[in-house]
């Protein structure tokens, strides 16, 4: 097909003659799926593009002006500019630089970092006054997530006995703390 052939199928088309119009989309349709493919990378996203693009010209058909020029530069441009857009379209604009102010930091700040610190250090003193049997039950339990039923079997003791080890010592440590 020529690029005269070509321009009367573009100048029929925006009179809205279907029958212009498929057999363009027929003889053209290979290079424009080309176009779009090699911008986009991906072939279902170059066929919904190449889809778009035949709506397009069918609407703008129209705007097509007759010159020397090739038909299909015409039709190329349209496809490119339209791939080019699906690009830009799936990236986010970027946050302005006051929107980062917004953004919270999920750790601590200083003071609660500090506070914690010296909490941390307070508790540790407080399990050193335990038992060591005891602290161990504390440390198990509580910062290792053991059960009372492994940490009972561990240390020898009935389970009930476990558990009134782990109240009673929960209540020591709160007196330490509280001094």
């Amino acid at each position: 097909m020529t690029p005269h052939d070509i321009t009367k199928l573009i100048v029929r088309t925006s009179m809205k003659d279907r029958a212009a119009f498929d057999l363009l989309y027929r003889q053209t349709s290979a290079k424009l799926f080309g176009v779009c493919l090699r911008v986009l990378n991906d072939r279902a996203d170059a066929e919904e593009a190449l889809q778009e693009v035949f709506v397009k010209i069918w609407t703008k058909a129209d705007r097509f002006a007759v010159s020397d020029l090739s038909p299909i530069s015409w039709l190329v441009a349209i496809a490119r500019n339209h791939a080019i857009d699906r690009i830009r379209a799936r990236r986010q604009a970027p946050l302005a630089i006051d929107e980062a102010l917004e953004v919270a930091d999920p750790g601590p700040g200083p003071e609660a970092a500090a506070v914690a610190g010296g909490e941390a250090e307070r508790i540790h003193g407080c399990l050193e006054e335990l038992e060591k049997d005891k602290a161990a039950a504390v440390r198990g339990a509580y910062l290792k997530g053991e059960s009372y039923n492994e940490l009972a079997d561990r240390h020898g003791v009935p389970l009930n006995t476990m558990r009134t080890w782990l109240r009673r010592s929960l209540l020591k440590l709160r007196e330490c703390l509280e001094r």
